[in-house]
C-alpha cells in the first residue's frame, strides 16, 4: 500500500513541509476565514476548538495531519480558497458580529451571498455608522488590527454643544480609557452651529468605544458618529447598507501600512 505521505513529498516538496510544520492554532483558524486571530484566542480559552479529539488550549500548535474542530465543525485545510476584500458602509442600528444572540440587526446579513465565508476586520458600535472592512484573509486582518501598526482611522464625529479649546486639546492628548493610555490623536473643527459642532478626529488603534469615550472624558456627548477612512482607503459615495470589493490600488495601500 503506497504511503501517502510519501508520495506527498515526491510530488510537492512545498506542500509537504507545509503539511508537517506546526502553526498555532490561532493562526490556522485566522487563515480558514473562521474570525479574527483575537477571536479565536477567544474561542480557544472557552473551549470551543478540539485539536485530535481534546480540548485545545492557547499556545497549542498542528500540522496539516491533525484534526481541528470549531464549534464541533472541522477544519478542512490544504484547500486553495479565493481570498476577499470587502468594504461596506454600515448603517447604524446593526452590531458588527458574525451572530448575535440578542437577534439585532447583523452587519453580515448585509452582505447576503459571497463565494467565501468573510468577517468584519474590527468593529463599530450599534449606534455608529460608516466604514467597515470585510475579509477572509486572517493576516491582513491581525495587520489592520494591530495597534503596533498604527492604521490612521479617520471618523467623522457631530457632537451636541459648542466645544472649547481646552476640550479640543484635551482630545488630542493621550488619555486613560479602560486602565489603558491612549495614543495621541488628530482633532479638527470642521464646522459650527449654535448647540452642534462637527469634529474630525483621526486616532492610530482602535480600543472598544474609543472616540465614544474620549468625548465623554473632554465632557462632550456624541450625537453621531461616521468611520471615514482606513488607512488612506476612504468610503467616498458608498452608500448605507451597499458594499464592494476593494479596488488593487486601495489593496496594495493597505498592505504597504502592514507590511
Amino acid at each position: 500500500m503506497t504511503d501517502p505521505h510519501r508520495e506527498l513529498t515526491a510530488r510537492s516538496p512545498r506542500r509537504y513541509k507545509y503539511f508537517m510544520e506546526k502553526i498555532r492554532l490561532q493562526k490556522i483558524i485566522a487563515a480558514e476565514g473562521i474570525c479574527s486571530r483575537r477571536k479565536a484566542e477567544e474561542l480557544i480559552k472557552s473551549g470551543k476548538v478540539k485539536l485530535n479529539g481534546k480540548t485545545a488550549e492557547v499556545g497549542d500548535s498542528a500540522t496539516a495531519r491533525d484534526i481541528i474542530t470549531v464549534d464541533g465543525q472541522v477544519l478542512r485545510r490544504l484547500k486553495k480558497k479565493n481570498k476577499l476584500y470587502i468594504m461596506m458602509y454600515k448603517p447604524r442600528g446593526y452590531v458588527t458580529t458574525m451572530s448575535d444572540e440578542l437577534g439585532r440587526k447583523n452587519v453580515t446579513d448585509l452582505l447576503g451571498e459571497t463565494t467565501e465565508r468573510v468577517y468584519p476586520v474590527g468593529r463599530l458600535d450599534k449606534d455608529s455608522e460608516g466604514l467597515l472592512l470585510f475579509t477572509n484573509d486572517g493576516d491582513f486582518a491581525n495587520g489592520i488590527m494591530h495597534p503596533s501598526k498604527h492604521i490612521t482611522k479617520v471618523y467623522r464625529v457631530t457632537v451636541d454643544s459648542a466645544v472649547t479649546e481646552e476640550q479640543l486639546a484635551l482630545l488630542t492628548l493621550p488619555m486613560e480609557i479602560d486602565g489603558k493610555m491612549t495614543q495621541q490623536s488628530y482633532v479638527e473643527v470642521l464646522t459650527e452651529q449654535k448647540g452642534r459642532t462637527v469634529l474630525k478626529i483621526a486616532i492610530h488603534e482602535g480600543k472598544n468605544r474609543q472616540i465614544r469615550k474620549m468625548c465623554e472624558t473632554a465632557g462632550l456627548q456624541v450625537g453621531r458618529l461616521k468611520r471615514t477612512s482606513i488607512g488612506g482607503v476612504k468610503l467616498g459615495m458608498l452608500k448605507p447598507g451597499a458594499f464592494r470589493e476593494l479596488t488593487p490600488e486601495e489593496l496594495r495601500s493597505l498592505r504597504s501600512l502592514i507590511g
